[in-house]
This record gives C-alpha cells, structure tokens and sequence, in this order.
C-alpha cells in the first residue's frame, strides 16, 4: 500500500517536472526573440537573456580543420551580404520579397534604426529598413560549435571590437569589415578566466554606413563614374567649364592648384559658386597639395612650415601632429576638406629631384611615426589625409612630372624600407593612399604603380589590408602621357584597382576620361559591379567626415598665423 502511494507520488512529482521543463523549453528554444532592452544597432541577445550550457564534446584535430571551413564559409557568404541557408541579400532584398518566400514574421520589433522581422521557424532575423533588409542575423544552432579563437584562427584580428552588457548577458562583438559594403559581426559571450574561448551566440551581416548604400543605389551610371574623377579647374571664379564639370559630369572632387588660387576671399568665393552648383546632392571633396614647407599652395601670407626634413632633424612627433592639426585648420577655413599630404616617401636618393625635403628623413621609422602623426593631425580637424606617393617615390632619379621613373628594387628590398611607412599608416587608420607613376619591375614589369593590379590590389588592398580610397597621381602628368592615351591609362587604372582617377589639368582631359570610362563600362571593360565598389568606397568616406555643401566664411588670416606662430616658438 505504501509502496503504491510511493510510486503515485513519484509519477505526480515527474509529471509536473515535466510540463515546467517542457514549459521552459517552449518559452525559450526562440532564438529569433529579441531582448527588448537591448539596442539592435549593437547587438540582439538570447530571448530573455537566457544561457544553454552545454558539455562541450572533446575537439578532434579533423573537426578543427571542419570547424575552420565553417567560419572561411561564413566569411566567404557575408562579402555577398548574406548568411548560411539564407537566400536574401542584405541591402538588396525588398521586404516583400522576404514575405512572399517566408510568409509573415512572428514578430516584428520597431526600433529607432528600423524594424526587425523575426522568423523564428528559420533562425533568423532581419532589419529592415526603407522596405528593404539592411541587417540580417542568424541563430543557426550549427554556429554554436564555433569559437572565439576559430574566428581568429580563421580570419585573424577583427577590425573592431565592441561590448554590450545588461542584467542578463555580457557579450563581445567582432566586427569585420569583410568589403566596402558589408560587415560580418559575431557575438559571442565576453571571455573570462573560467571561459576564454566562448562559442558564438549569433552572427549578424550587415551594410555599412546605411545613408551611403541608399544613395549608391539612387546613382545613375554618369554620377557613379564622376564620383570617381578628381578634376582640376580652370581659372580664378566660376565658369561655364567648371559648371559643365560639377552640373553635367557630376565629378566628385576638384583639385585647386597654385594659378587658382589668388586671395583668400577669392579662393572662398570660388569654392562657394562650386559648392552652389553642386546639385547632386552629394558633397564635393575640395584637395589641394598643402604639404608644409614649399609645397604649400594656399594664398594669403600664411606663415611657413618648416620642411618635412627640418621637422624630422627634430623628430618630435607632438610637434607633427600639431603641424598637421595647423594644416588641417588652414584647409577649413578655406573650405577644402582634403589635403594631398603628407609625404610618407623615405627620402633614401640624395639625387631624387621630386622628394628631397619634403620627406621626413631617410630613416623609414621617423618617416612613419611623423607621417601618421601629421596625418592624425589633419584628421583630428576633419580633414581628409592622402598619404602619398605608393610604393615609394624616394629612391628615384627621375621627376615623375616630365618621365617615368623606375625603382629597380626587390620586394625584399621595398618591404625593409619604402613599404614602412605605408604599412604602418595603414594600421593607424589611413583613409585615402595616393599611388605615384612609377615603375617596379619587380612586382610589375609591365605598367606603372597607378595603373597595377599587382601594386594596387594586390599589395596595397591584399598584403597591407587598406580597406580606404585609392587615388591616382594626376594622369595628365608626362610620366603617364608620355607612355598612354590618358583615357586608356584612366580605365586601366580602375580595372587595377584604383578608386578615383585624378586628372589636374585641361578640361578636355577631364571629359575623355569620363567618356572612356563610361564606354569601358558600356562595353563590358569594366563591370557596373566594379564601379559600385568604389563607389561605396568614396561614399562611405564622405559620410565618416560630414562632408556638406554649406558655403564657407571669410578667413581670418591673423588667427591662423597666431595658432602657427604659437607651435613653432616652442
């Protein structure tokens, strides 16, 4: 009797164990739910913070080597905007089109940087935006088996690292700039001394810089290829040329060079008729070669720089990134927002006649440390740095200008001194890299660094890792119309790599430039797909520096000199 109790009671107890278990597993085994205190413009935990611990079974060396191609897998889907089993694009994919193969989300959560559909039968989430998908983001069980150190392993450091904590999860997020437009994030719970290794959460792809994406999208053919045109302008005030270059080619940069720059209130007038004339809708880049010694172009009595050579005998790196911190407050006020300097050339060839002194030193390391503190500097006041001239113009002994100058150098050679600097500014966040008219037989027996795959793609953008804009030497110098018709040099140049093609001077130059390129692209040279990268490119560093179209004031010329005066009596 007791015994028949005893197992009627038993049987109650699992029963109840049971249906709450069951109950649990119900409320929790989503892993599309979002937790609603958490900011999906960072990152979605677990639903309701909750944690699956689970024994982790002992990794075999093959199921490391399988676990590896999983996340190269990964990676290799998000550079198209997508995760695995997922068939939408994010940035691509309408939201109609996700319903009509899905059907209706079980849940949709509004934030303030979009809706997020949850489809929970798919382990999926995705964010949309202007109805269409920019954010999309897997659960997918499988992900789990990853951890933080096969990512690593996989890919190596990410490009950025960012925490999100509240009262329920503590995470780590790894972002990877995968291309221009996408970004492959993984979350995972924070390290710890107990966990270091912890597996993924979640993985979220997503498009970089939301603004840009939707206006690459709204771009015809014609404003995509004049975005990747730096034109030099014709004379002192606004003219019809200039006006067909900004309102009919759409070019997105201009170049003011010495003979269009007279006075102060001049060159403001003039950059406020461009900006006027702009209707594109889309910001203009405003460069000049502002260097610091003599190379310094703008007007007005401005005190002078030292040389780069003078300021490397003191090899004072405050000292520089005040100087480029100075320069990028003349830019400013002016109304420029890009500036061609500095020179992270090591000038090794005391016959070079285009360096000299305006590289820092022969010693590569003080070239890179006052380089990349000039260029923070120039940054610092929102002002673009081109770190120039790629691979390395100092070891020439001929100008560039008027011929095409060669390096006989090996990569050996290249990597233990001229490539320092470039490496090195690469890592500390260089935006824009100019590529110099030279010829490198070792790495390119066959065109000039501005129009090499072999230097642009493969060295600078593969080897180095510069995810930034790359910019051409002005085309129109004899180092290349020398050698080739600039409107083949231009399309050759973007088939290699480049971003933006600068052309300096003649308007006529400008326009069969932008007619070559268009008919390369008309014809199947160039694909549109090609163009949009660069595209994305040059948008995305227009929106990192708010660059806008406002006219600019009058400069005060006192003001500035009394900054410069300050820096250089210490």
């Amino acid at each position: 009797m007791h015994k028949k109790k005893l197992r009627v009671g038993l049987i109650g107890l699992l029963s109840v164990v049971l249906v709450i278990g069951l109950g649990y597993f119900i409320l929790y085994k989503d892993p599309g739910q979002e937790n609603e205190q958490t900011d999906p413009s960072e990152e979605i935990v677990q639903p309701n913070g909750s944690d699956k611990i689970e024994k982790e079974p002992e990794e075999k060396p093959e199921e490391t080597l399988d676990i590896l191609e999983q996340v190269k897998q990964v990676f290799s889907l998000s550079e198209t905007g997508k995760v695995p089993h997922t068939p939408f694009i994010a940035g691509q994919t309408k939201f109609e089109d996700i319903q009509e193969q899905w059907g209706e989300p079980q849940k949709i959560d509004e934030t303030a940087i979009g809706n997020f559909a949850v489809y929970q039968d798919h382990d999926v989430t995705i964010g949309i935006k202007e109805q269409l998908a920019f954010d999309i983001r897997s659960y997918e069980p499988g992900l789990s088996d990853i951890h933080f150190e096969d990512i690593k392993s996989a890919r190596g450091e990410p490009d950025e690292i960012k925490y999100f904590q509240d009262e329920k999860v503590n995470q780590i997020i790894l972002i990877y700039q995968v291309n221009p437009t996408f970004q492959l994030k993984w979350i995972l719970p924070k390290p710890t001394e107990q966990e270091p290794n912890p597996t993924v959460h979640h993985i979220s792809v997503v498009t970089d810089v939301q603004q840009s994406v939707e206006e690459d999208e709204g771009l015809s053919l014609d404003e995509k290829i004049g975005q990747m045109i730096f034109a030099g302008i014709t004379g002192t005030k606004m003219n019809s040329k200039m006006n067909e270059l900004v309102s009919n080619y759409h070019v997105g940069g201009i170049i003011f060079n010495g003979d269009n720059l007279v006075s102060p209130n001049q060159t403001v007038e003039y950059v406020n008729q461009i900006k006027k004339a702009n209707e594109s809708g889309i910001p203009l880049f405003f460069g000049v070669d502002q260097e610091g010694g003599r190379i310094s172009k703008l007007p007005g009595g401005l005190l002078d720089f030292p040389t780069n050579l003078e300021i490397g005998k003191r090899n004072n790196p405050s000292l520089s990134f005040e100087i480029g911190t100075l320069l990028g407050k003349e830019l400013q006020a002016f109304g420029f927002n890009v500036d061609f300097a500095p020179v992270l050339d090591v000038n090794s060839n005391p016959d070079n006649p285009v360096i000299g002194n305006r590289s820092f030193s022969s010693n590569p390391e003080i070239v890179s440390s006052l380089g990349i503190q000039t260029m923070k500097g120039l940054q610092s006041q929102s002002t673009v740095a081109v770190v120039k001239h790629f691979p390395g113009h100092g070891d020439t002994r001929a100008d560039s200008h008027l011929e095409l100058p060669t390096v006989n150098k090996t990569r050996a050679e290249l990597e233990s001194l001229e490539l320092i600097p470039f490496r090195e500014a690469v890592k500390e966040g260089a935006d824009m890299v100019m590529i110099a008219h030279i010829l490198v037989p070792s790495l390119d027996q066959t065109f000039p660094s501005s129009m090499s795959k072999k230097i642009m793609t493969d060295l600078l953008r593969n080897d180095l890792g510069f995810k930034g804009v790359i910019i051409t030497d002005d085309l129109t110098m004899k180092a290349i119309t020398n050698e080739y018709d600039i409107g083949v040099a231009a399309v050759q140049s973007i088939k290699a790599g480049s971003d933006i093609v600068m052309v300096a001077h003649n308007y006529q130059h400008v326009v069969a430039v932008r007619n070559a390129i268009k008919k390369a692209v008309i014809n199947g040279e160039i694909s549109e797909q090609r163009i949009d990268e660069s595209v994305g490119r040059i948008l995305q560093l227009k929106e990192k520096y708010k660059l806008n179209d406002s006219p600019v004031g009058p400069v005060n010329i006192d003001v500035l000199n009394q900054a410069i005066e300050l820096v250089l009596s210490r």
